[in-house]
């Protein structure tokens, strides 16, 4: 009797934290991804990409926006490397000059430098 007791205290206590976290999950304090479990912080994110451009198959570009804060960050077969760090609007400016440079095009009109 004391045996059946114990087994049904633990069943107990497995089906409440089984209950919390259901709860947790349903209202967006938390996410299960895999085993790891991420908070969920609304609809902010810390860290985001903003842009990806592959130079070679090894070889990427990456702007990458932490805290409202832009990193140029390439990464190659040996690592990874930041070659810049810039507010939001200093990469914005950076971006369209380096689009008049190479010709990219840009808003409505067909972007063809010179």
């Amino acid at each position: 009797m004391d045996v059946l007791r114990q087994v049904l205290s633990v069943l107990l206590v497995f089906s409440l934290l089984g209950a919390a976290l259901w709860l947790l999950r349903r209202g967006g304090k938390i996410s299960f991804q895999g085993l790891a479990w991420k908070r969920a912080l609304g609809s902010t994110r810390t860290m985001v990409v903003v842009e990806r451009l592959s130079l070679t198959p090894n070889h990427m570009l990456h702007i990458v926006r932490i805290d409202g804060r832009d990193l140029l960050v390439v990464t190659h077969p040996q690592g990874c490397s930041v070659l810049t760090a810039a507010t939001e609007k200093a990469m914005e400016r950076a971006r369209e000059k380096a689009g008049t440079i190479l010709g990219l095009p840009r808003g409505s009109d067909d972007g063809r430098a010179g």
